[in-house]
Protein backbone atom coordinates (compact mmCIF):
# COMPACT_ATOMS: atom_id res chain seq x y z
CA UNK A 1 0.00 0.00 0.00
CA UNK A 2 3.22 2.29 0.25
CA UNK A 3 3.74 4.40 -3.10
CA UNK A 4 7.36 5.55 -3.42
CA UNK A 5 7.14 8.02 -6.47
CA UNK A 6 8.26 11.06 -6.25
CA UNK A 7 5.97 14.07 -5.45
CA UNK A 8 6.78 17.50 -6.57
CA UNK A 9 5.28 18.73 -3.20
CA UNK A 10 7.53 16.90 -0.74
CA UNK A 11 10.10 19.52 -0.87
CA UNK A 12 7.80 21.76 0.19
CA UNK A 13 6.12 19.79 2.90
CA UNK A 14 9.60 19.15 4.30
CA UNK A 15 10.03 23.45 4.64
CA UNK A 16 6.91 23.34 6.30
CA UNK A 17 7.76 20.69 8.89
CA UNK A 18 11.41 21.92 9.97
CA UNK A 19 9.30 25.32 10.20
CA UNK A 20 6.78 23.84 12.43
CA UNK A 21 10.03 22.07 14.10
CA UNK A 22 11.83 25.36 14.99
CA UNK A 23 8.46 26.83 16.37
CA UNK A 24 8.08 23.66 18.46
CA UNK A 25 11.66 24.20 20.11
CA UNK A 26 10.96 27.69 20.05
CA UNK A 27 8.03 27.21 22.11
CA UNK A 28 10.11 24.30 24.47
CA UNK A 29 12.86 27.29 25.51
CA UNK A 30 9.80 29.66 26.27
CA UNK A 31 8.58 27.23 28.45
CA UNK A 32 11.64 26.65 30.02
CA UNK A 33 12.55 30.62 30.33
CA UNK A 34 8.77 31.14 31.97
CA UNK A 35 7.98 33.29 28.94
CA UNK A 36 4.44 34.43 29.17
CA UNK A 37 1.04 31.85 28.21
CA UNK A 38 0.56 34.26 25.53
CA UNK A 39 3.16 34.35 23.84
CA UNK A 40 3.40 30.63 23.99
CA UNK A 41 0.06 30.06 22.88
CA UNK A 42 0.96 32.06 19.87
CA UNK A 43 3.86 29.72 19.25
CA UNK A 44 1.86 26.48 19.91
CA UNK A 45 -0.94 28.14 17.19
CA UNK A 46 2.19 28.57 14.78
CA UNK A 47 3.27 24.92 15.11
CA UNK A 48 -0.25 23.74 14.50
CA UNK A 49 -1.03 25.67 11.34
CA UNK A 50 2.29 24.81 10.08
CA UNK A 51 1.57 20.72 10.78
CA UNK A 52 -1.87 21.01 9.97
CA UNK A 53 -0.91 22.64 6.71
CA UNK A 54 1.75 20.26 5.89
CA UNK A 55 -0.70 17.58 6.45
CA UNK A 56 -3.08 19.46 4.30
CA UNK A 57 -0.63 19.12 1.26
CA UNK A 58 0.43 16.10 1.15
CA UNK A 59 -2.89 14.43 1.80
CA UNK A 60 -4.17 16.43 -1.23
CA UNK A 61 -1.23 15.53 -3.28
CA UNK A 62 -1.54 11.44 -2.79
CA UNK A 63 -5.34 11.69 -3.34
CA UNK A 64 -4.03 13.41 -6.99
CA UNK A 65 -1.93 10.93 -7.48
CA UNK A 66 -4.33 7.53 -6.38
CA UNK A 67 -7.31 9.13 -8.26
CA UNK A 68 -4.44 10.13 -11.77
CA UNK A 69 -3.79 5.95 -11.10
CA UNK A 70 -6.97 4.61 -10.73
CA UNK A 71 -8.43 6.81 -13.91
CA UNK A 72 -5.28 5.31 -16.17
CA UNK A 73 -7.20 1.91 -16.84
CA UNK A 74 -7.93 -1.34 -14.75
CA UNK A 75 -5.73 -3.47 -13.27
CA UNK A 76 -3.76 -4.41 -9.89
CA UNK A 77 -2.52 -0.71 -9.92
CA UNK A 78 -5.90 0.42 -9.77
CA UNK A 79 -6.79 -1.59 -6.69
CA UNK A 80 -3.94 -0.26 -5.28
CA UNK A 81 -4.59 3.37 -5.67
CA UNK A 82 -8.22 2.47 -4.62
CA UNK A 83 -7.04 1.02 -1.28
CA UNK A 84 -4.37 4.25 -0.85
CA UNK A 85 -7.43 6.57 -1.48
CA UNK A 86 -9.21 4.51 1.07
CA UNK A 87 -6.79 4.57 3.54
CA UNK A 88 -5.56 8.32 3.81
CA UNK A 89 -8.80 9.98 3.71
CA UNK A 90 -9.47 8.96 7.87
CA UNK A 91 -6.68 11.19 8.15
CA UNK A 92 -8.71 14.33 6.87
Amino acid sequence: MTNHTHHATHPDIIKRLKRANGHLLSVITMIEDERSCVDIAQQLHAVEKAITQAKRILIQDHIDHCLDAAMAGSGPGEATATADFKAITKYL
